[in-house]
């Protein structure tokens, strides 16, 4: 299908611009950003809704207190974050005034997305901003966030905001204008409508020297998206005027496009979180989840790794490591390493009759 076709019904656009696209010798600038900030509102006058996700903020507070991003501890990045965030929000806020539009400022972290309830506090928040006619500026809560509840790059987190707000595409600007099968050719890829193992080798790389992404993590966040249908371009944000010709379907970028699925929000919310363990099944298991859409049971699981509680979303893996599902788990990690592999017989004497019979409900898994 032509992009022309593909494009028809877009109305709510997410749009990722990276550290390197405004910054000038590490240092943000209020020019680059004024150059995004007319293309947005110019998509804005054209009808579409827009959530904007930015980078930028550790590298502007760097660049206000004259300080280099070298060798910094974690409590040094989240001061320089703290910093940086007010001057880079004020200077978007400035740059669309400009152009008569408001912004709003919402800060992320993986933690907020974990939790159904502040999940959908978000989407609640986000949804009455576009109602109002205000585009969301949304980052990384870089200032609270550590390894354990971070995103790790703004190309992941523009996924997960892709699916907060069931956004209709993505779109990556960075210093590259597309994915290339092979370094030497002279144009990247037009489309992609499947993420293989050879794409995935292809992609590893190393971002820019003041960014945090490569060209994995927007493959990452490709797949991500295109698992439930979604649809992504990666496009050069140096290119003057490049969201207008992205919209008016012009051979720009490398567009990935999923295959549309019936996926409700909740199973959607699961396939999008990290998982806090493993679950390695058996290849009946495995069966009994893709093919004869059953619950897993104990029965099933051959090893579990990570440590868990029940409630939490685990990742579903075979034989080979490779996963093949994620689901909210009904058992603490120690409970299960004591009932893996049992009938639900034997189960029940194990746990004194408190037992469920399945370790994931059907209901709380989504098959990747």
């Amino acid at each position: 299908m032509k992009r022309n076709e593909l494009f028809k019904k877009i109305k709510r656009i997410v749009v990722k611009i990276g550290t390197s696209s405004i910054s000038e010798s590490g240092i943000i600038s209020s020019a680059k950003i004024a150059k995004f900030t007319s293309d947005i509102a110019e998509l804005k006058n054209m009808g579409y809704e827009i959530a904007l996700v930015t980078s930028g903020a550790i590298s502007s507070g760097a660049g206000v207190l004259k300080l280099s991003r070298n060798n910094l501890t974690i409590p040094d990045k989240q001061a320089l974050a703290a910093v940086g965030q007010a001057v880079l929000m004020n200077t978007y806020r400035q740059c669309f005034e400009k152009s008569g539009f408001n912004i709003g400022q919402i800060l992320l972290t993986e933690d907020d997305m974990r939790s159904r309830k502040r999940f959908l506090n978000a989407k609640n928040a986000l949804d009455s901003l576009f109602k109002m006619n205000v585009i969301p500026v949304i980052n990384e809560n870089d200032t609270v966030a550590v390894d354990e509840i971070k995103f790790g790059d703004n190309d992941t987190l523009s996924a997960h905001v892709f699916s907060l707000i069931e956004a209709d595409l993505l779109i990556l600007l960075s210093d590259i204008n597309g994915f290339y099968y092979d370094r030497h050719d002279p144009e990247p890829i037009y489309e992609i409508f499947d993420i293989t193992d050879d794409i995935r080798k292809r992609a590893g790389g190393a971002g820019s020297e003041h960014g945090t992404g490569g060209m994995i993590t927007k493959i990452n966040a490709a797949e991500m998206i295109m698992r439930f249908g979604g649809m992504m371009i990666i496009a050069d944000g140096t290119e003057p005027g490049i969201l207008k010709k992205i919209m008016s379907c012009e051979k720009k970028g490398t567009l990935f496009v999923g295959e549309k699925k019936n996926i409700n929000e909740r199973k959607k919310w699961i396939s999008m979180r990290k998982g806090r363990g493993v679950l390695i099944i058996d290849d009946g298991a495995v069966q009994a989840l893709a093919t004869g859409k059953k619950s897993l049971l104990a029965a099933g699981i051959l090893d579990i790794k990570g440590k868990f509680d029940m409630g939490d979303i685990v990742e579903i893996c075979n034989t080979k490591n490779k996963i093949i599902a994620k689901g909210i788990v009904n058992y603490r990690y120690d409970e299960l390493l004591s009932i893996k592999g049992k009938k639900t017989s034997e189960i029940k004497n194990l746990l004194n009759g408190h037992f469920f019979e399945e370790v994931i409900n059907r209901d709380d898994m989504i098959i990747l």
